[in-house]
């Protein structure tokens, strides 16, 4: 089990912003932000939001760093990604 994020390199409200996602179980992905301050807005249906001030932080609590495709495959490939279509509801998650 391990909790991912990717390189900031989305720009939203004046910052840079990543993705932190488990590899695992949305479960852990909860508490390991829930452990490192991660607000709970900041969650979007498989992943958290996260600012490009976080980044170094995030990391030192124990998030492995990896480039935007790895991450998106990774959680593809555990079940829990919410695809595009799923997201703007024109279909359900399995």
């Amino acid at each position: 089990m391990t909790v991912l994020i990717d390189t900031p390199l989305w720009p939203n409200h004046g910052t840079l912003w990543g993705h932190l996602v488990s590899d695992a179980s949305l479960d852990e992905l909860h508490e390991f932000a829930r452990r490192a301050g991660v607000p709970a807005r900041a969650f979007d249906l498989d992943h958290y939001d996260v600012p490009v001030e976080r980044y170094g932080e995030l990391v030192a609590a124990g998030a492995t760093p990896v480039e935007p495709r790895e991450l998106v495959r990774r959680l593809a490939r555990s079940g829990l990604r919410v695809t595009p279509k799923q997201r703007h509801g024109r279909g359900q998650p399995d």
